[in-house]
């Protein structure tokens, strides 16, 4: 078949499928784009030749598309994705940010950048990065680092064995990410008679890897050997859909489970071994139970500096890190099982051992201090102003059982982590591997197109509204409702508070008076102002009798947070300084920091 190489390859993607546990289902449910003069004639003529292959959505900002379709990935269990297209220079490189967030993240998102002629004959064109001592470079190359696969596509055929290796990475349950194809604006153009098995529909079957048994009987042997286990649950339970196998899993030992940002509600809230959050932005129960836990048994997590407090939060326990990831399993030093986390649960189902009745009994004692805790954050009756844990503890009420929400940066996530009730992962979405301000309203369009069912709610403060809003109109174009609640401090309330902390009197983290509710209604949005918890109450029932987007704007108390529950985060202070304020923070410090294991 003859057909641009722009047309092979949306025919390519319209044709790829995806089967895991014998149900299958077409893997790429869109293109989103923003047209320049890099793919215009490439892309956007066989996106517009052929609108039934693969849908179209118009972004507005090439970084927000990214973040959609990564929010769609996540909401999909990486089970289905998006790609995204954007002209050569600024369009291209607006995307590198949505690669970094997407392969942090391991969440599936294909980059169609377009690129310099690969002929070079007009060279250098309009946008083209000119570099003395290398005539391919372009500012693609930019992607390489926050890609999982990159490649540039020079002649047609190239495409071919290129295509297959994207998805080869895109489908991966381990190595998966963002994936960058480069695409010549003369090749997209360029006609090619492609093999018909190329264009072919073809399935991926995602496996589902077994651990090594000899590695699964040291397991077993270290828990027989615990006193005091405790397992944190994280993305990887989520993903291999092993909600269900840790339920028993924990159910049948006793073991306490912890949860982090990708692995909240692995467990509904209230299930009776469900401790809470661990680490920086963990609870009381979890971070004393870490403290003396002598088993530590990661399910699915990447350990990072949150999740350990930055090696402060288990400093007595040994290591057991199950995940799919070899990179993963490594870490910590302890024992590594490199498998699916439904699989190891499952074979690990028929574990002959409980812990004793008095951990038990401390672990129900601790989580129900840690349950009046939240209650009592949720409702602190502050005033004038509400203060944030009780505008979250009302969102959350409103959310119910079949809403999501969706958040990044700042301090919401490390207060949605504590305090946020839910059931089962797919009313908690929250960014939090790449921390970008930004995703929270295009992530939650993403969540939405994969599933338009529930109601999504997309927290933003107001610092990360000022950096990327666009997806209001995006959500309004595509005709998907989202409620936007706008939390609005007069400021970059988190790395305030961390400024102060640090002795710097939050310099720098203001934000002029503007009304971003204004900018809201400019947008197309509905828009309810709240002053006051009732009128917050209200204003969601409102909203979410909306037919379109609405933006619920409510101020809050900076001053008022949420505490650390004897956790530490490791953020270097000046050795030497001049203000006594950085001097006192740099002796709380090094005595800090002597936890770490």
């Amino acid at each position: 078949m003859r057909l641009t190489v722009a047309q092979a390859l949306l025919r390519f993607l319209a044709n790829q499928w995806v089967e895991r546990d014998g149900r299958e289902r077409r893997f790429f449910a869109g293109c989103f784009g923003v047209f320049g003069h890099g793919n215009v004639a490439g892309i956007g003529q066989a996106l517009h030749q052929h609108p039934d292959l693969l849908p179209f959505h118009q972004g507005y900002n090439e970084q927000s598309m990214v973040h959609t379709a990564a929010g769609y990935a996540r909401a999909r269990r990486r089970l289905g994705a998006m790609a995204c297209t954007s002209s050569i220079g600024p369009g291209a490189t607006n995307m590198v940010t949505g690669a970094a967030l997407a392969t942090v993240n391991r969440l599936p998102v294909l980059l169609l950048p377009g690129d310099a002629f690969a002929t070079r004959t007009p060279d250098p064109v309009l946008q083209q990065l000119e570099v003395p001592g290398r005539g391919e470079v372009s500012v693609n190359d930019a992607f390489q680092p926050v890609s999982r696969y990159w490649d540039r596509i020079a002649r047609p055929e190239q495409l071919i064995p290129a295509a297959y290796q994207a998805l080869r990475v895109l489908t991966s349950p381990a190595e998966t990410g963002a994936v960058t194809l480069c695409l010549p604006q003369d090749v997209q153009a360029e006609a090619f008679a492609w093999p018909e098995d190329v264009l072919a529909p073809r399935t991926w079957h995602v496996p589902r890897p077994l651990p090594d048994p000899a590695a699964l009987e040291r397991v077993r042997a270290a828990i027989r050997g615990a006193r005091r286990p405790l397992v944190v649950a994280g993305g990887g339970v989520v993903y291999s859909e092993a909600e269900a196998e840790l339920a028993r899993f924990c159910e049948r030992t006793g073991i306490p489970v912890a949860e982090t940002q990708a692995g909240k509600g692995s467990l509904p809230w209230d299930h009776p071994q469900n401790v809470g959050p661990v680490g920086v932005s963990g609870g009381l129960a979890a971070n004393r139970l870490a403290r003396e836990a002598d088993l530590v048994i990661g399910i699915g997590t990447r350990w990072t500096d949150f999740t350990t407090a930055s090696q402060t939060a288990f400093p007595g326990a040994s290591f057991v890190s199950i995940n799919v990831a070899e990179l993963d399993a490594a870490k910590q030093r302890g024992m590594a099982v490199v498998a699916d986390a439904r699989r190891a649960l499952e074979l690990l189902g028929d574990l002959d051992w409980g812990v004793t009745g008095s951990y038990r009994a401390e672990v129900g004692r601790l989580r129900d201090l840690w349950r009046a805790e939240v209650d009592r954050l949720r409702s602190l009756g502050h005033g004038p102003l509400p203060a944030q844990s009780e505008v979250l503890g009302v969102v959350n009420e409103a959310a119910g059982e079949g809403g999501t929400v969706v958040c990044a940066a700042g301090s919401m996530p490390g207060d949605l982590h504590k305090l946020w009730r839910t059931r089962d992962p797919a009313g908690y979405h929250v960014e939090y591997g790449y921390s970008c301000m930004g995703y929270e309203i295009a992530g939650a369009l993403g969540v939405k197109m994969a599933a338009p069912e529930r109601e999504v709610y997309a927290l933003v403060g107001d610092g990360s509204y000022l950096m990327l809003s666009d997806a209001v109109a995006t959500s309004i174009a595509e005709g998907l409702k989202l409620i936007v609640v706008l939390v609005d401090n007069h400021g970059y309330a988190s790395i305030a508070g961390l400024s102060r902390s640090l002795g710097t009197e939050g310099f720098g983290t203001g934000l002029p008076a503007v009304d971003l509710a204004a900018h809201a209604a400019g947008l197309g949005a509905v828009v309810l102002r709240a002053k006051t918890v009732d009128e917050l109450r209200a204003a969601l029932e409102e909203a979410r009798g909306c037919e379109r987007t609405a933006v619920v704007h409510v101020e809050t108390d900076p001053l008022v947070q949420v505490p650390a529950y004897e956790s530490w985060w490791d953020v270097p202070v000046a050795e030497v300084a001049e203000v006594s304020g950085v001097q006192a923070a740099r002796r709380a410090y090094e005595h800090a920091r002597r936890a770490r294991r």
